[in-house]
């Protein structure tokens, strides 16, 4: 049986570690209440813009059509530090695994990680990885813009444009409560549809200057900007809640230990009360 002083110690070493969880769990709670916000308003602002683009347009956004796709550039979503619990393992499988599937459908696979975590595995595994925007996470926390994903978004048109992908996807988690965060694997098309000639979409109530045609041209790359965004902001509002979840857990688990050492610290020192009874009992028996 461990000895008082053993058991005190691990009491105060278990309070101190829980001191530590509970303030990561308040900092997590915070970023995810500021980010979540951001979230939403910027989703709306997203959605308005494709709603306006496909009045313009006369297409729908969500159904473009493409040719073969031979080449696929795959943008994995992680974080940047660990302590939420399996969310960067659980990204880190599902891409593996869509991988596999994707060259078993006989398609080319570029990797281009966001998070230092998914970087690290896929180098790990062996995989000829881009790691030039790793860390564009991060600086979107940080700045509260989206003024570094028009790079990202550049270098995916110049990789389709000189041959080398035919389509871009993302793979993250997708925010959908507190405790669920669903992995998503959403595709971005780098081609704006083809939209009705020009008479035809000006069949609506709208007097626009310049031209439907015109104002599409300008707005797609706005579009495909935002929907990067979003998605970098869906997954980082995601790492929050899971970190606030694996902390709240690692608190809920601290408090139950700490019940079974103090148990076992009263039993044991009610023993050793008991123990020295019967001792000074026995030797005034003795005495006797």
């Amino acid at each position: 049986m461990a000895s008082l002083k053993e058991i005190k110690g691990r009491i105060a070493s278990i309070q101190n570690t829980q001191k530590i969880t509970s303030a990561m769990r308040m900092v997590a709670s915070a970023k995810l209440h500021h980010t979540q916000g951001m979230t939403e308003k910027f989703l709306h602002y997203k959605d308005e813009m494709q709603a306006i683009m496909e009045r313009l347009g006369g297409f729908d956004t969500s159904l473009q059509t493409e040719g073969k796709v031979q080449s696929i550039l795959l943008i994995p979503v992680s974080s940047n530090s660990g302590l939420c619990g399996a969310f960067n393992s659980n990204i880190t499988k599902a891409t593996l695994l869509h991988i596999q599937e994707l060259e078993q459908q006989g398609m080319q696979v570029r990797l281009l990680p966001i998070g230092k975590k998914i970087a690290h595995d896929l180098q790990n595994k062996g995989f000829d990885c881009n790691i030039g925007y790793y860390n564009l996470i991060e600086k979107i926390e940080k700045n509260n813009s989206f003024s570094e994903v028009p790079f990202l978004i550049e270098f995916a048109q110049q990789l389709q444009q000189s041959g080398k992908i035919d389509r871009m996807e993302f793979i993250y988690h997708h925010f959908k409560s507190m405790g669920s965060q669903v992995i998503t694997i959403t595709p971005l098309h780098l081609d704006m549809p083809t939209p009705l000639v020009e008479e035809e979409a000006q069949r609506t109530d709208w007097l626009t200057e310049p031209t439907p045609k015109e104002l599409l041209q300008a707005l797609f790359p706005r579009l495909l900007n935002a929907q990067a965004y979003g998605i970098l902001l869906d997954s980082l509002t995601s790492e929050h809640a899971a970190r606030m979840l694996a902390m709240q857990t690692a608190d809920d688990n601290a408090n139950e230990l700490l019940k079974e050492l103090r148990l076992l610290y009263n039993k044991t020192r009610q023993q050793a009360i008991t123990n020295e009874l019967i001792d000074i009992m026995s030797g005034k028996s003795g005495q006797n």
